[in-house]
């Protein structure tokens, strides 16, 4: 099946180019010119391109309500939008899946679509990690902590899941791009501003984290729980979900009881 594609914007022009490009790229396309119109759909599509100027409410509050909702919370957003400061840049990443300014390339587009796309297409590796505190379940695309559920974005999800199913090894911010992001358009400012929201989520005191730690002058890391807990449990199951290839090496794991 093709996949769907809302579009919501309320510039026709805009609307015009985007629905040009991605049907000849085989993609179906829906548009909406408002954040009411979308919300009154019942369908979920493969992927939402979401302008931050809408005519009804700002597209960064419409992008909140999304990944509240039960119908479209796990659907990637991408904003495609004239709104360039690095300010609202780092805002729309807190809760999109990927950040476009116009003029946008419709080349560079559609490959960021691809990839996103690709992300959520892949298979699982695991179905539930434990490290200390934290449970990620990959087949929810859900975190907990102390029992609480957190929201997290699907980027977040794939980037804490990485750094668990490794964990305790530091990364380069260019190897987190290169293994969670699979794009070539984003920058290592992206992983600061990712492991800056995971940290507000999941840290009892973020200014001095416990689990995403900073390892000066090399990386990042997820640090190993205190004894006697030392590695992560994974409970594996047939392959069901966003997050193949996350695991760059194997760790040692028991399974979850």
């Amino acid at each position: 099946m093709r996949p769907m594609i809302f579009v919501v914007d309320d510039d026709p022009a805009a609307v015009r180019l985007l629905r040009y490009t991605l049907e000849a790229e085989d993609f179906m396309v829906r548009a909406f010119s408002s954040a009411a119109d979308l919300l009154d759909q019942g369908t979920q599509p493969h992927l939402i391109l979401l302008d931050r100027g809408l005519p009804d409410r700002d597209g960064l509050e419409l992008c909140a309500e999304i990944r509240q909702s039960p119908l479209w919370a796990e659907v990637p957003v991408i904003f495609v939008t004239g709104r360039t400061s690095e300010t609202e840049r780092v805002e729309g990443l807190r809760l999109a899946d990927d950040y476009i300014s116009k003029p946008f390339s419709p080349s560079e587009l559609v490959a960021r679509v691809k990839a996103v796309l690709r992300r959520t297409k892949q298979p699982d590796l695991f179905s539930r990690l434990i490290v200390g505190d934290l449970e990620l379940d990959g087949e929810s695309m859900q975190v907990h902590v102390q029992g609480r559920q957190v929201s997290v974005t699907l980027l977040e999800f794939r980037l804490l899941a990485y750094l668990a199913l490794n964990l305790g090894r530091t990364f380069r911010r260019d190897q987190l791009l290169n293994a969670v992001w699979d794009a070539k358009f984003v920058t290592p400012r992206t992983v600061d501003v990712h492991v800056r929201r995971l940290r507000e989520k999941i840290e009892i005191r973020p200014e001095a984290p416990r689990y995403v730690q900073t390892v000066r002058g090399r990386g990042y890391r997820l640090a190993p729980p205190a004894l006697p807990v030392a590695s992560p449990i994974r409970e594996t199951r047939r392959a069901v979900g966003p997050w193949a290839g996350l695991a760059s090496r194997p760790a040692a794991m028991r399974p979850a009881v």
